[in-house]
């Protein structure tokens, strides 16, 4: 049981997440939230705050009268809950859920306690409200997609549960659990701030750690694969370029294959002085693809980690607008709902993720082309050359799979389009830069399964698995349990899902 108090991890969201650990609310946050909702509840009479006694947007020059106010709430969320496109994963809206009622839950939105403790009810239950991947810009939050998880608060619009798309209604009859009670702004409250996109950000980061390390075990299989110099890898060579993220892939891939039978020492083969053909037999230096990975991944694995960093703040953040301080006894208007830290990182993360589509697709060409590789059967073909085709087939999978991430990798954080008649004049794009990122990540992880199954037939086909490290050897093991050894052709779909979903697993 995680408890919620003051600052949620990284390490927390994920336990909460993807292993499931229930939550439970501290004392401490439901004082805080209750001392909110009471100052607002006696500061806003006679005064003028917006979402309160006014409408929204551009038409905030518009008192609500107070037998109207509580409607105005009622009327946000149903006119909002216009979503379209594909259902947002589980994960997706789970994560959401927890980055919305972890910053409601900071007490600077003056919300009563039935919001977050339903909140809490959804995540604990596994009720996944119905959200959509279309509608957000990002800038006044996620307004359209928190507008559809306010909507199953107030017990309207549609949930998943237990595998079946069903009415709120019927699950919350099911499961003894009462809609909120709307008070004072708990429709803007809800639908105001970043945590779709946030929420999504984070799976995307945490899935995008597993890509890094995955494509690092790549990369020292193919080292090996190809008996490479172990130069490349040198604390020399890579400390004498100050960067942080290339120093730690190069010290992770000399720890991966420090007992490897296959990589060689330069010093052994070419400073021996016993060289003297005109042609080296011995190649000098191998490709980018194999001899660069510390300057490929580096790069990605500093992303990746200040990606981390920026979203951690922001889901223990109050993204909201006003901002009510129960300190000063003051409402703030401003913008903190605005996306465009989170639209960025995912912009930033995207683009890294895609150079590891492609750095893993020149690696498995590399393998795939015999005249390149020169030590392997084209195709990695462990049948007849000619009758068979080996993994011919999936390699159009993984240069089309590429090839898509490489154009969805235009950004979305300068994609701002005017909208809400010009009161929204700049945006972010955050929930889109939020949604399409997953789109690569997952692209990605189904090219790095091509590339790993690739690696094992490589590795069967040259019969050096005993020479491996005895980390790659794991790696090699744990794909073999799901793809066998094969030289006949079989249809590879099914083997490259199944690889998929345990690299993400």
């Amino acid at each position: 049981m995680k408890v919620i108090h003051d600052y949620l991890t990284i390490a927390d969201f994920s336990s909460i997440i993807f292993n499931n650990e229930k939550i439970e609310l501290d004392d401490l946050l439901v004082d805080r939230v209750n001392k909110s909702f009471n100052f607002l509840q006696s500061f806003s009479k006679n005064k003028v705050i917006y979402g309160v006694n006014t409408g929204f947007g551009p038409m905030a020059q518009y008192r609500i009268q107070p037998q109207d106010q509580l409607q105005l709430q009622y009327n946000l969320i149903r006119s909002h809950a216009s979503g379209t496109g594909h259902a947002l994963s589980p994960v997706h809206v789970k994560a959401a859920i927890l980055a919305r009622l972890n910053t409601l839950a900071l007490g600077k939105s003056g919300i009563n306690n039935s919001v977050i403790n339903l909140m809490k009810e959804l995540i604990n239950r596994d009720i996944t409200p119905l959200i959509f991947a279309h509608g957000g810009v990002g800038a006044s939050g996620d307004l359209v997609q928190l507008a559809h998880l306010a909507l199953i608060l107030i017990g309207e619009g549609e949930v998943f549960y237990k595998g079946k798309r069903k009415a709120t209604k019927e699950v919350f009859e099911m499961e003894g659990l009462q809609p909120i009670d709307v008070k004072i702004r708990e429709g803007l409250a809800l639908m105001n701030g970043t945590s779709v996109m946030t929420g999504i950000g984070i799976v995307n980061v945490l899935l995008a750690d597993k890509l890094v390390e995955w494509s690092l075990q790549s990369s020292c299989m193919i080292n090996e694969i190809v008996q490479a110099y172990d130069d490349h890898l040198s604390t020399e060579l890579n400390n004498a370029k100050l960067h942080n993220g290339q120093q730690i892939i190069a010290k992770k891939m000399r720890d991966h294959l420090q007992n490897s039978q296959l990589i060689r020492n330069r010093q052994e083969h070419l400073y021996s002085g016993e060289n003297t053909e005109e042609v080296f037999k011995e190649k000098v230096q191998e490709y980018y693809s194999i001899r660069c990975v510390p300057q490929i991944l580096g790069p990605i694995y500093d992303t990746v980690l200040n990606v981390r960093e920026v979203l951690e703040k922001e889901i223990n953040s109050a993204n909201d607008n006003p901002i009510i301080d129960t300190e000063t006894q003051q409402v703030y208007h401003g913008g903190n709902f605005h996306g465009d830290y989170v639209s960025l990182e995912m912009d930033k993360l995207k683009l890294v993720v895609t150079k590891v589509s492609m750095l893993a697709e020149r690696q498995l060409n590399y393998l795939l082309n015999a005249k390149i590789n020169e030590i392997l059967p084209p195709f990695v073909n462990l049948g007849k050359l000619g009758f068979n085709f080996g993994m011919q087939g999936v390699q159009f999978t993984a240069t089309s799979t590429t090839a898509e991430n490489q154009a969805l990798s235009t950004s979305m954080y300068i994609h701002s389009i005017p909208n809400n008649n010009d009161n929204q004049d700049i945006v972010s794009m955050g929930t889109n830069a939020a949604v399409i990122c997953g789109n690569v990540i997952e692209n990605t992880f189904q090219v790095l399964a091509i590339e790993l199954i690739t690696l094992v037939q490589a590795i069967d086909a040259l019969q050096i698995q005993d020479k491996l490290s005895s980390a790659s050897q794991k790696s090699y093991q744990k794909i073999r349990e799901i793809v066998p050894v094969f030289s006949q052709d079989q249809v590879m779909y099914p083997f490259v899902e199944q690889v998929k979903e345990f690299l993400k697993k």
